[in-house]
């Protein structure tokens, strides 16, 4: 394993299941953790989610090797600021944002003189915070990793070995379009998770209590997408504006297709559709990207 000692900055759900994927998988590599709120620090040495905890971003880096950004990506430009007196010259300094471009612009404009491989491991749950960690969150998931022009390829391959061991497939993908493909997969539909949500408890003639009492699978399905980190997504939304609204009137077009396959009791058109979407569903699921059990059939204390 080439890198010895990991900082990883920001303990919340993606933070702490790194902090202990390590451990359970890279039992001689190092890790050092720190969170700008006091609170999480402690419940992470509580935890022991990282082999040390520093109330410092730049002392959390002093000897790292590999430092993982695990905050919000709107937080990502003031998290490089507050880690670059730290930082070691050779450090590889990576992240797990769910948006690339911006994110890569802000981390080269604030540690120019760094080597810097963004990368977006493409697992998470609806929760939250350094408790809802767990060591199999990265198992059989993919991680996209979006180097740039000219970066290190030693180093860009011990990265993706990294992720690897961690239990990861990797995937090298342009920035661009990685941010297009993950507006299709992950940031529309929880777009369109939050706005059904918000629509069923603003419907005055349908109490809140209804909406509990009677939801059924589809709803609560996206009930649980819509639970996610509110300053996460928000972030994600503003970040990667520019494929999210793209990819919106796409889906817009497509809702008012069906809109008028329904006003012209056009069954077919209806069918088809939903034959095309079920046939995904089972390639998904041919895939081993998910199966029937919730967090993916994976156990975790």
């Amino acid at each position: 394993m080439a890198f010895r000692n990991v900082a990883i900055i920001g303990l919340g759900l993606l933070g702490s299941s790194l902090g202990l994927a390590v451990r359970k998988h890279l039992p001689d590599v190092h890790t050092t953790g720190f969170d700008a709120d006091p609170a999480v620090r402690e419940k992470a040495r509580e935890l022991g989610l990282c082999h040390a905890i520093a109330d410092d971003p730049a002392a959390a880096v002093r000897s790292a090797d590999l430092v993982v950004l695990c905050v919000p990506v709107g937080a990502m430009r003031a998290a490089a600021t507050a880690i670059a007196p730290g930082l070691a010259p050779d450090a590889v300094i990576s992240d797990v944002g769910s948006s690339k471009q911006r994110v890569a612009h802000a981390l080269a404009e604030t540690l120019p003189d760094h080597t810097i491989i963004p990368a977006h491991p493409v697992a998470g749950t609806e929760q939250s915070g350094p408790e809802a960690g767990f060591a199999s969150l990265f198992e059989k998931r993919w991680c996209i990793i979006t180097p740039p022009d000219g970066v290190d390829a030693s180093k860009l391959e011990a990265l993706g070995d990294f992720w690897r061991r961690l239990g990861s497939t990797v995937e090298i993908m342009d920035a661009e379009h990685h941010d297009m493909v993950l507006a299709v997969t992950s940031h529309i539909p929880h777009l369109i998770a939050y706005t059904i949500v918000g629509t069923a408890s603003d419907l005055e003639d349908v109490t809140r209590s209804e909406v509990i009492k009677y939801s059924a699978g589809g709803f609560r399905d996206f009930t649980r997408i819509a639970a996610s980190d509110p300053t996460m997504w928000r972030d994600v939304f503003l970040h990667n504006k520019d494929a999210v609204l793209e990819m919106m009137d796409r889906f817009l077009g497509d809702l008012g297709a069906m809109r008028d396959a329904i006003e012209a009791a056009d069954g077919d058109a209806m069918f088809d559709l939903f034959s095309r979407t079920r046939a995904i569903r089972r390639g998904i699921l041919e895939q081993g990207q998910d199966d029937a059990r919730p967090d993916f059939g994976r156990e975790h204390s």
